[in-house]
């Protein structure tokens, strides 16, 4: 199950969109806040970056150094928060050890937060009020959908309890859509037992952040599987589903071009939602 076809789909509704909001006087603007000098994060920051120009949005990174302080990134969130040629704001993780990413996620104002990731957007799940969705959970739904997948009705294990994607995933399959209204269980490395509850779902999300996790011994035959949680060494991809649990399962995602390409196709779905919220009625 690749993700390429499924961001591509998204980036074509989006471009007449961002077009209309362009001829209205104002391209969609995209800031990035990156602190430190990670190379992963420099990377991510740039495809999303060269994203936005090939879209036709505007983009600005702000860059900080990685000895900022606290008080240094919410300076710099509150001036973005303020600036009205910016639409939406991303806030790179990780960021060094001295910095709360919590405290600032929660600087940020909940209607430019384009990841979804503040407290106000996941009330908004939970209530499934309009705001932006957590863009990795967001996609992963949109992959299942589209590969027709079933999901009403079914049993799904999501592996990872995490807030960027356990969590809100859980919340986004199980309310009461075509594309999802699933059966859901959270289950983590702290419960001994876990596979038993893979071995019997029909979908299983593996989202634990630990490399090879999930073995072929503990999905069922012919089940789906969905890798979602990866950890880097250096400059290597580290995924949490072993490559051999191919060989059982049913439908896959690919270890690179998965999960990836619908996450950031995502981002920009919300970051164009809320520019079309805050431009208002055409």
């Amino acid at each position: 199950m690749s993700g390429v076809p499924v961001a591509e789909a998204v980036f074509a509704d989006l471009l007449p969109r961002i077009a209309q909001l362009t001829a209205r006087g104002r391209a969609p603007g995209l800031a990035t806040l990156l602190v430190g000098d990670d190379d992963a994060s420099e990377r991510y920051v740039g495809m999303k970056h060269s994203k936005a120009a090939e879209l036709g949005c505007v983009s600005r990174n702000v860059h900080l150094p990685n000895e900022a302080t606290q008080n240094d990134v919410l300076v710099a969130i509150n001036a973005l928060n303020n600036d009205d040629t910016i639409d939406a704001v991303l806030f790179q993780f990780p960021a060094p050890p001295q910095i709360d990413f919590d405290a600032a996620v929660q600087a940020l104002d909940p209607d430019k937060d384009v990841d979804g990731l503040h407290p106000i957007n996941m009330g908004r799940l939970a209530l499934m009020s309009p705001g932006p969705i957590p863009c990795t959970p967001a996609g992963i739904e949109a992959l299942l959908a589209h590969y027709e997948v079933p999901i009403a009705g079914r049993n799904v294990c999501i592996l990872g309890r995490g807030a960027t994607l356990g969590r809100p995933l859980a919340l986004l399959l199980s309310q009461k859509r075509a594309t999802a209204n699933a059966a859901v269980t959270i289950v983590h490395t702290g419960v001994s037992d876990w596979p038993t509850y893979t071995r019997r779902a029909d979908v299983v999300i593996a989202a634990a952040g630990v490399p090879g996790i999930l073995q072929p011994e503990h999905i069922s035959p012919g089940c789906v599987v969905v890798g979602g949680g990866v950890r880097y060494e250096g400059s290597r991809l580290l995924p949490d589903v072993d490559v051999r649990c191919e060989d059982v399962a049913g439908f896959i995602t690919p270890r690179v071009g998965g999960v990836g390409p619908t996450t950031i196709a995502m981002l920009f779905r919300n970051l164009i939602e809320i520019a079309e919220r805050r431009a208002g009625p055409a």
